[in-house]
Parts: C-alpha cells; sequence; structure tokens
C-alpha cells in the first residue's frame, strides 16, 4: 500500500526522521491559511507547493489544464494560493503515471529548506528495501539525489551504493556510519547522517515497510541531514497489524476497478491486453496468462479468484473484467483441487445469467474434481460458453475466437 509523501513524513517524524516541515491542504484557500500557519511555525519565508499522488517525477511533470509543475515554489505568501490553484483539481502527468495522469486532490505547503548559510547544501538519495534474492534488506545510498536519479541509475550504477542488511540482527551501527562515510560525510554532517540512517531503518521496520525512499535527502547549510521528500511502500500483508497504517489508505489514488475487486476478495491486477482472466490460484494465472501470449492474446488482467471461488465471486470476476472495453473473450481456467469443478461451472452459468447481454466469448477451462461433470454443465447451458479440457485447447479456442 503506498500513501502519500505528507502521511510518509509524519511517519517518519514519528520515528525521530528529521523532514521538512508542512502542512497538507485541498483548496487555494486552505494553501494560503497553511502557509500562514507554516511560516509561524518554522519561520520560513519562502513555501514549496507540492502536489500529491501517488506518482514520482512531480517536480517535471506537468498540470494538463494549467502547465504548471507538479513541484512550484512560492517567493511570497501572497502568490501561494494562485500556485496551488494552478495544481489542485488538474490532471499531473509525469514519467511514472502514463499519459492519463492523475487528477491532484490535495498539496502538501512545505518549509523552504534551502536556506542560505556557512556551506551550499547537498542533495543525496537514500532508499531501503527488500532485496529478495538475498533475503535481506538493503539500503541504498547515492551522492547523487534529486530528480534525475533514474538516470544516474542507467547511466552510472557505480555511483549508487548498497550496504545489505541481516533482518535478524538489525542494522549495526558501523553499517550507518559505513554508508554515511560512501556519502563523503565529515564532522557534524556525518554524525546526523547516522542518525537519519538509524532512526529511517527503524521506521522502515516498525512499519512493516516493503520500500522507504528518500529522494531527495538533504544535507542544509548548517550541516543538519532531512528527508525532502518521502514514497513510503507498506506490505499488505501486514495491514492487519498496521490498523493506524492501513486508515491511511487513499483509494482514489487507485484503480477504481482494484478497489472493487479488493471489495470482493479477489485479487485483481489491470492489464493492456484483450483477453480477460479469471483463475484460482496465482501460479496457474500466470500460466495463464503466458500461454495467452503465445497464441497471439494478450492478457486484460490478472484475477485470482481463490481456492474458495463460487457462483457469487464468478460474478463478480465477471462484473469487473467486462468493465474493460478492451476484452474481446474471457477465459476462465480452473483447477479444481480445493473447489469441485461442476460447482464452477454452476456458478459460471448463473453468473452468465444474472448479468446478461454479456458479447464476448467466455472460454472456460476445467480440470481435477468433477471436471467432466463441469464440462457437461457449460456445454448443455446453451449459452455462448465454450469448455475445454487442456490449457492448450482453451488457448486455441481464445485463438480463434479473437480471430474471428
Amino acid at each position: 500500500m503506498n500513501i502519500h509523501e505528507y502521511q510518509a513524513k509524519e511517519v517518519l517524524k514519528g520515528y525521530g526522521v528529521r523532514i521538512q516541515e508542512g502542512i497538507v491542504a485541498e483548496t487555494p484557500e486552505a494553501a494560503h491559511e497553511a502557509a500562514v500557519k507554516l511560516k509561524e511555525q518554522t519561520g520560513t519565508s519562502w513555501f514549496v507547493i507540492k502536489a500529491q499522488i501517488h506518482a514520482g517525477g512531480r517536480g517535471k511533470g506537468k498540470v494538463n489544464e494549467t502547465g504548471s509543475n507538479g513541484v512550484v515554489l512560492a517567493k511570497k505568501l501572497e502568490d501561494v494560493a494562485e500556485k496551488a490553484k494552478n495544481i489542485l483539481g488538474g490532471t499531473l502527468v509525469t514519467h511514472q503515471t502514463g499519459p492519463e495522469g492523475k487528477v491532484v486532490n490535495k498539496v502538501l505547503i512545505a518549509e523552504d529548506v534551502y536556506y542560505p548559510g556557512a556551506s551550499e547544501p547537498k542533495e543525496y538519495y537514500l532508499s531501503i528495501l527488500l532485496d529478495r534474492a538475498t533475503g535481506s534488506n538493503v539500503i541504498m545510498a547515492s551522492t547523487e539525489g534529486g530528480m534525475d536519479i533514474e538516470e544516474v541509475a542507467e547511466n552510472s550504477p557505480e555511483k549508487i551504493m548498497k550496504e545489505w542488511i541481516d533482518p535478524k540482527v538489525g542494522l549495526q551501527p558501523f553499517q550507518a556510519r559505513k554508508v554515511a562515510f560512501g556519502l563523503g560525510l565529515s564532522g557534524n554532517a556525518h554524525k546526523e547522517m547516522v542518525k537519519f540512517i538509524t532512526a529511517l531503518y527503524n521506521a522502515y521496520e516498525g512499519t512493516d515497510s516493503s520500500q522507504f525512499e528518500i529522494n531527495p535527502v538533504l544535507k542544509t547549510s548548517d550541516d543538519k541531514i532531512l528527508a525532502v521528500d518521502a514514497k513510503v511502500n507498506i506490505d499488505d500483508n501486514a495491514l492487519y497489524r498496521q490498523k493506524e497504517l492501513a486508515a491511511l489508505r487513499d483509494v482514489a489514488e487507485e484503480d477504481p476497478l482494484e478497489v472493487e475487486a479488493g471489495e470482493s476478495g479477489l485479487n485483481y491486477v489491470k492489464l493492456d491486453g484483450n483477453v480477460g482472466c479469471m483463475v484460482n490460484g496465482a501460479g496457474l494465472a500466470m500460466a495463464t496468462m503466458d500461454m495467452i501470449k503465445l497464441v497471439g492474446g494478450e492478457p486484460a488482467n490478472f484475477l485470482d479468484v481463490g481456492g474458495g471461488a463460487n457462483a457469487t465471486t464468478v460474478e463478480a470476476g465477471f462484473r469487473i473484467i467486462l468493465q474493460d472495453p478492451n476484452v474481446k473473450a474471457i477465459l476462465i481456467n480452473v483447477f479444481g483441487g480445493i473447489v469441485r469443478c461442476d460447482r464452477i461451472a454452476s456458478g459460471v452459468v448463473e453468473a452468465y445469467k444474472t448479468i446478461g447481454d454479456i458479447r464476448v466469448p467466455i472460454i472456460v477451462r476445467l480440470q481435477g474434481t468433477n471436471a467432466a461433470e463441469g464440462a457437461k454443465i457449460i456445454d448443455d447451458s446453451g449459452l455462448k460458453v465454450f469448455s475445454a479440457i487442456t490449457l492448450k485447447e482453451a488457448a486455441d479456442k481464445v485463438q480463434a475466437v479473437l480471430e474471428a
């Protein structure tokens, strides 16, 4: 589960991570009020207005309606409302949102932290994530923080250092010092970075997150280390024990079909293809998608109805798949282990009749317990539903209907 920057910063602050202070707003008027309050709290005279969407690249992104960037600077208090107005309600397009962009419902009014002082401010990159290949957490850090970190990773990977953390023992003090030294820091800035890394790792573990990305981490002109941005992804499987964090979910930032599927207990991910898939089991779903591609089709979704599929879940799956206008056929692939194939077949027929006016062909491949009985129910239904025994047979029937 992703959360917004302003939410992530509050989480980090709770673990002792120094952040760029800010106040979220949903209207231009509220943005002005937030700036007034922020000036009283921090003394800042410049204000950064930052679009709050679940995507990166906001600083280079454009709001379609006004041409404004997703992150802008107001050098006067009087300019905050107008600059916020140019972002709020608009569609922000970045390299991570795709051409469709995302509607901006909130902005973060943040303090200016690039103030003059004894030395020049310096930006760094820092992230913590799970390395599944090693079964360890890994800290990734670079001296090249900022908006172009993707280009650094692609063109100069040697500038990104990695430090693996054994989850059984956690982050050791020498490892935090090693990362800080690797960033070229010394003196008070080094000590501050060690504290920052330690607090950040504690937050990462304490929130059951799968990724923390701070870009940039800023060394201010007076050697403070703070998070100017924050991208946090919390492990969905741990939300049952992270009730407060689960409450931060913003469904407006998620695909509506994926939200609807979740409410029905289905695991659904929308894709760009033309064949809707409904399968019980994630491994079988992946194999089904591969087979569709081998016969010239493209999967329109990943949809796992689980081991306890019944008429209700099948109907919910149908309704979700059929909302995608690109779907030209639906392939249902069920292995009857936990659930009997004849029950699935009956559920398909019942759901078909309940929904009505299904204009795309449906291929149902049933294998396992009572597969023959299930195929007979499908064949005798009189509906535009075709049964198959093997996965290859099902894929060939998909190919035939796509070419018809």
